[in-house]
């Protein structure tokens, strides 16, 4: 299997109805994913999809076959819920992985104010 057919095979399972909406999400232009078929991915944007996706850039790889989780992800996103009080126990994967792209995108705003000043 292509990195290409396991990203779009695991996008699906995780509720994603299209992968422009995947790659919105993991801060990519909404044809980034697309070119996977015939491009290899920079290093941060699959790990950003992967992220996303909530399993290990080895696996989208094809490096392994048991979708763990990502280790950094879990305790991110433990940290995420603790400061606003969010319980990820009651989300579903995407919903916590829009949790996960929106607290990135918080996170990269702010890093964007201060590097501006």
């Amino acid at each position: 299997m292509t990195l290409f057919e396991r990203v779009k095979k695991i996008s699906k399972q995780k509720g994603y109805s299209s992968l422009k909406s995947l790659a919105e999400d993991a801060g990519l232009g909404v044809n980034a994913v697309y070119q996977w078929k015939n491009q290899t991915p920079r290093t941060d944007n699959l790990q950003a999809v992967a992220d996303v996706l909530g399993v290990s850039v080895d696996y989208l790889l094809g490096n392994t076959d048991d979708m763990h989780t990502n280790k950094k992800d879990e305790s991110t996103a433990d940290l995420i819920a603790a400061h606003w009080g969010i319980d990820l126990d009651n989300l579903s994967q995407e919903e916590k992985a829009i949790v996960m792209a929106r607290a990135r995108d918080y996170v990269k705003g702010l890093v964007d104010a201060f590097e501006s000043k």
